[in-house]
């Protein structure tokens, strides 16, 4: 267990001016505050801040960020201020441990619901300040180190899990490679010990039979070749670590034994100009890999990563990579951003505080902008961090990082969203590619817009960003809420009209509070959906009204041919049954199989926004008592763009050739079988129904007629709803 005067020793060993009586005091602060609080291995609980810090302290951390570790949970777990840290500890100090903070007393929220809040919170934090995320990996860390001592295995899973898929990602995109590998393995431990302890014990047995010996000769060997050309350098080989083998395993479909770059060596120079001589010496010894070298100086990592990556055919005829680099890349290979905060001639680098310049930060604030339902934000959150990448460049040269299998899509929104929004096409390499393209390292992408441009709903069956399915969905969401909104507005003026009643938005904005809506749309808009009854809307307002008889719309009314609502000397314009798009709130009736032609009207169905039935369906039988969900409706003049389903009630003779003959004489009258169903059989004959994509009642009635010509078929006819 680390003490303070550990803790400031351990400061005092990079930062000798450090305020020995400021963590005195930060640590007796939490002392007190968490008195009587105990972690789960039974030691005092603020043990746990003092070992963040002391992660924080091996990162070279400025005392700010050590403060705030050591407090990081007194705003949580305690009855600590916000003024009361101000006040001892200082404006920043207080301002990041607010953001550490969890927010986990959420209530009414389902786990993953907890979770998605509590990370929502924190992508805001560390969007003002990136030390509050480097607080927060240091505490996971720390949490992982000890998850041995949490007693419920379920919980050991779930806090792994979220590991591995949230915090090991987002230390790899700050560039932390140190704290994403440990947190990697740690938790690759909880979620699948068994496969962890087989990689061990095969990387034991391989080193049991020399491989510690290949890899000094290979040191040797490498250095021997640069000290001849004048290098001076420093080696290091290591093994690969457990997960990275195990993920490449699963990716390649492939047993250990098929893995032959398990091992991965670093070459360590004084200069840029050194790393590419080094690299050519190698590449003149040894033979290359095709397609495994990666010039990381010339084009960094967004996260600031730079190094030199080749593999060869190297020493003892092993595959193995090489990592070239500079000492101050080696660096910052290991901390990432934290290397800018560590204390250099005395002062950190505090320009680097706002972390907004990071475009994957941005991503995740616009995110949180476009995600109604903070499940979905950790889902596409998921997809940002959480998969490997692709380098493509942008037609002025800016390096682009996305998930692999991205397309140009995902690179237009990764752009700008207003440049995915418009987007029409896109140039690779400078040909014309489909916009489901898979993108390939070292790709360049131009992408084509148009003005009068909107998101596809089609485009979210390919695209692999969070940002662009965010915005694809979001637009569909608005789509689908005018489509609600336009309809339970005329659900309601159907109720006031039958009632006597003129209608006025006014009278709904009296009685917004009794169904928690903020504007009068979002009771429209709930009328649509089904979640609120167009009646109970008018109860509210006229609560001493005296309701009419309901009665069912009879076909004089259905003659008038007018949509959504009829006015008492109605002469309404029909409004058109458009082509239907993801999330419109417009369904045609199994029962019936309304075709372009027919007499239709329109059922509201709880949750499903409008059902279109023919006039004549059996089923309407179940809605006589309930005419507010009725609405006239007729078909426009764009149904006709597209195939109906239209469905037959056929028996033919029981002879060979007759259901062969039948599937011809639809197809040669232009029909398209989707579906047919034998209802029952007998020697002489058989009956069925078949469903038939028409173009409207007229194409079926031709089917029909020309079935009704064929010998085999014995009786056919559109069947009635039912």
């Amino acid at each position: 267990m680390i003490t303070a005067q550990d803790l400031i020793t351990q400061i005092q060993s990079y930062n000798p001016d450090i305020d020995a009586a400021l963590i005195e005091r930060a640590v007796d602060f939490a002392r007190v505050k968490h008195e009587g609080q105990l972690r789960a291995s039974g030691e005092p609980y603020y043990t746990h801040p003092v070992e963040v810090a002391g992660l924080l302290a091996d990162m070279k951390m400025d005392p700010s960020t050590i403060v705030t570790a050591i407090l990081h949970d007194t705003l949580e777990d305690t009855a600590t201020t916000m003024d009361e840290l101000k006040k001892l500890f200082g404006e920043d100090v207080a301002s990041m441990v607010n953001g550490v903070s969890k927010l986990s007393r959420i209530e009414g929220q389902t786990v993953e619901g907890k979770q998605a809040e509590n990370f929502r919170k924190l992508v805001l934090a560390m969007s003002d300040d990136i030390r509050v995320l480097l607080v927060k990996l240091a505490d996971r860390l720390h949490n992982m180190r000890t998850i041995d001592h949490i007693v419920k295995p379920e919980k050991r899973r779930r806090i792994a899990r979220e590991t591995l898929e949230i915090y090991a990602p987002l230390a790899e995109r700050i560039g932390i490679h140190k704290i994403k590998e440990e947190l990697e393995d740690l938790s690759f431990g909880v979620i699948n010990p068994e496969a962890r302890e087989g990689i061990i014990n095969r990387l034991a047995y391989l080193r049991a039979e020399g491989g510690s010996d290949m890899v000094k000769s290979i040191i040797v060997t490498l250095t021997k070749n640069l000290q001849q050309a004048g290098i001076v350098s420093e080696i290091a080989g290591r093994e690969k670590t457990r997960y990275s083998i195990w993920r490449k395993m699963q990716r390649k479909n492939v047993a250990f034994e098929q893995l032959s770059d398990i091992m991965a060596f670093r070459v360590v120079v004084s200069s840029i100009e050194e790393c590419y001589h080094a690299l050519g010496i190698i590449h003149s010894q040894y033979p290359t890999v095709p397609g495994r070298f990666k010039d990381y100086i010339s084009t960094p990592k967004p996260n600031g990563y730079r190094s030199i990556h080749t593999t060869v055919m190297g020493p003892e005829s092993q595959r193995i990579e090489i990592q070239i680099r500079t000492r101050d890349m080696n660096a910052e290979a290991d901390l990432g951003v934290a290397a800018h905060w560590s204390y250099k001639d005395g002062r950190a680098k505090a320009e680097l505080q706002d972390a907004k310049k990071y475009r994957w930060m941005r991503e995740l604030l616009d995110l949180i902008e476009n995600e109604q339902k903070p499940e979905e934000f950790l889902e596409n959150t998921k997809l940002e961090l959480f998969q490997d990448q692709v380098y493509v460049f942008s037609p002025k040269g800016d390096l682009i990082e996305l998930p692999t299998g991205s397309t140009p899509i995902d690179f237009a929104y990764a752009i700008h969203s207003g440049l995915g929004d418009k987007c029409v096409g896109a140039k690779i390499n400078g040909r014309i590619a489909p916009l489901n393209t898979k993108l390939q390292n070292g790709d360049q992408v131009d992408v084509i817009t148009a003005k009068n441009q909107n998101p596809s709903p089609t485009w979210e069956r390919f695209v692999v960003t969070g940002k662009a399915k965010s915005h694809i969905r979001r637009y569909i969401r608005l789509q689908q809420r005018n489509e609600y909104v336009m309809l339970g507005k005329a659900m309601l003026q159907k109720v006031f009209q039958m009632e006597g009643y003129e209608f006025t938005d006014k009278g709904v904005g009296n009685v917004l509070n009794q169904f928690r809506a903020e504007n009068v749309d979002d009771v429209f808009a709930g009328i649509g959906q089904g979640n609120i009854v167009a009646r109970d809307v008018f109860r509210a307002i006229f609560p001493s009204h005296k309701a009419t008889p309901a009665r069912k719309p009879s076909d004089a009314d259905m003659d008038e041919q007018s949509i959504i609502t009829r006015k008492p000397e109605n002469k309404g314009k029909p409004m058109p049954i458009k082509g239907l798009i993801p999330g419109m709130a417009v369904h045609y009736a199994r029962c019936c199989h309304p075709l372009p032609g027919d007499r239709i009207v329109g059922i509201v169905a709880t949750g499903k926004g409008v059902t279109i039935h023919t006039i004549d369906c059996e089923t309407l039988e179940n809605f006589a008592d309930t005419p507010e969900r009725w609405l006239d409706v007729s078909w426009g003049d764009e149904s006709d763009a597209g195939s109906h389903a239209g469905r037959l009630d056929v028996t033919i003779a029981n002879v060979p050739g007759a259901l062969g003959t039948l599937s011809t004489v639809i197809g040669r009258n232009g029909g398209n079988i989707t579906n047919l169903k034998v209802t029952n059989r007998s020697l002489d004959f058989w009956d069925m129904i078949i469903d038939v994509y028409v173009n409207d009642t007229g194409h079926l009635k031709d089917i029909i007629a020309a079935l009704r010509a064929t010998p085999q078929i014995a009786d056919v006819q559109r069947a009635k709803g039912r």
